[in-house]
């Protein structure tokens, strides 16, 4: 029967039934369909092996918690140093596309995160979140226009640049802290403010409106410097500076308890997707950083330098106790948040983040199928599927060195399989070949501060004499 010229009772039936039915349907709806509070934790140089739950001997309680909670990625990588990661995880985009694949943004340098990049924030608070950072920015300072504020962040507290004094909260003399992007003299250990102020953010928020709060922490970040009473803890350990590391992220776990306290105490507990990672593998050795039994270090493209600790917490819509083996890079935790967030990822420049959350919380197989670790001048790596390439050189050069790993076979990259499966290399370095078609060329590296170039009173500060 046309329904146009249904009779009119039984019209009125159906939409009863459908209102009914709705009716009863909704709640279960809206619980399933609540959008999540989001708290990024970001540690600064934290090895592998640096938590508890991954066997360290340093102890992490309240990481550990939250680990056993949800979901524990295994198979997380990030960039090797830290500016690349944190505009990857910010953009969903590969920092090829934004010349920001060598090196860290320093200080000095005249440049940052591309004012063009649609940040994490931006598309946040475009759904209807209230947005904050707490901690290490690192994206650039040299111009107003690239400052958290003016990157869709509602609120900021923290430094911009990277290596303050945990005291002074100064870089090479000039003072790196600020509140809304403005100067903030205050005392204390920069891990204990940053916790703090992060659940004063929570204790005051309006829980009707959904949060997004970035915690960046600059531990467990040389200078190697801790509270004596941290240092107390872990008396027993005999290496002057492994001993101040495990006191550094001992503070840091307490300021993510304190944190994670003030979520319980407001309720919000169920509704908050909690997600934690390191910025890159620990600087091991000298600087005090366990990587356990992965290969390499911070700066490296071994697993060591880009295979982190990391995981996901959602008690409404992820049950304890999930062990993720699925490769998943930072770069995916864009469009998985703003999915969940219930946001638009419709942008002018194309992501290389997938979402990954049926992978996190089901176990249905990832889209994601590569991994570019990252492409640089003098060296590459890439990880498609189980097999892993490494590259020392320039792509075209004939003195190249290359190196191929079968990573779920050999975790720990002791057995070069090159020469055995040249086919795999040679498609491999194609794939290398398509990212390098399409990269920007490097902004920086680790360019020394210029000669001329005098430190600000107060970093970011444009009014100041060496021009912030």
């Amino acid at each position: 029967m046309n329904r146009q010229h249904a009779p009119w009772r039984h019209a009125s039936t159906v939409a009863a039934v459908v209102a009914l039915a709705a009716a009863l349907l909704s709640p279960l709806a809206a619980a399933e369909e609540k959008r999540p509070h989001i708290v990024i934790f970001l540690a600064d140089d934290l090895g592998w092996k640096d938590v508890g739950y991954h066997g360290g001997e340093i102890r992490t309680p309240n990481l550990d918690r939250l680990a056993a909670a949800g979901a524990r990625l295994e198979q997380f990588y990030v960039q090797p140093v830290c500016s690349p990661t944190r505009s990857s995880l910010l953009t969903g985009r590969y920092p090829i596309r934004q010349g920001l694949q060598v090196g860290v943004i320093r200080p000095w340098a005249s440049y940052g995160l591309p004012l063009e990049e649609r940040t994490l924030a931006d598309a946040l608070r475009s759904a209807g979140y209230r947005t904050a950072i707490v901690g290490k920015w690192h994206l650039g300072l040299h111009d107003p226009k690239y400052l958290p504020t003016r990157r869709g962040f509602d609120h900021q507290y923290g430094h911009y640049c990277g290596a303050l004094d945990y005291f002074t909260h100064k870089r090479d003399g000039g003072l790196d802290w600020h509140r809304d992007d403005r100067a903030l003299r205050e005392e204390g250990y920069t891990t204990t403010l940053i916790g703090r102020e992060a659940a004063r953010l929570i204790r005051e928020h309006d829980t009707s409106k959904p949060l997004f709060l970035y915690v960046a922490f600059n531990a467990p970040h040389t200078p190697l410097q801790a509270p004596q009473e941290y240092l107390d803890r872990y008396s027993h350990i005999e290496r002057p500076r492994r001993r101040k590391f495990a006191a550094m992220v001992a503070c840091l776990d307490d300021a993510v308890g304190v944190v994670t306290a003030e979520i319980d105490r407001r309720g919000m507990k169920r509704d908050t997707l909690v997600f934690f990672s390191s910025d890159n593998g620990g600087a091991s050795g000298a600087q005090g950083a366990d990587n356990g039994p992965l290969r390499g270090r911070k700066g490296t493209l071994y697993e060591g330098g880009v295979r982190v600790p990391a995981f996901v917490s959602w008690p409404a819509r992820l049950d304890a106790g999930r062990v993720v083996e699925t490769p998943i890079h930072i770069v995916d935790i864009y469009p998985t948040l703003i999915r969940l967030a219930g946001g638009s990822l419709e942008q002018k420049l194309s992501l290389d983040g997938v979402d990954v959350w049926p992978a996190i919380s089901k176990g249905a197989p990832s889209p994601r199928k590569e991994i570019l670790h990252n492409l640089e001048p003098r060296r590459a790596a890439i990880r498609s599927g189980e097999w892993k390439l490494v590259v020392q050189g320039p792509l075209d050069a004939a003195d190249r060195r290359v190196e191929l790993f079968r990573i779920p076979a050999d975790p720990y990259e002791k057995k070069d399989l090159a020469s055995e499966h040249p086919e795999k290399v040679r498609e491999l370095l194609k794939r290398l070949e398509h990212y390098a078609s399409e990269a920007v060329p490097p902004k920086g590296g680790r360019g020394r501060k210029p000669r001329d170039f005098r430190t600000p009173k107060v970093w970011g500060e444009h009014d100041e004499a060496g021009g912030g």
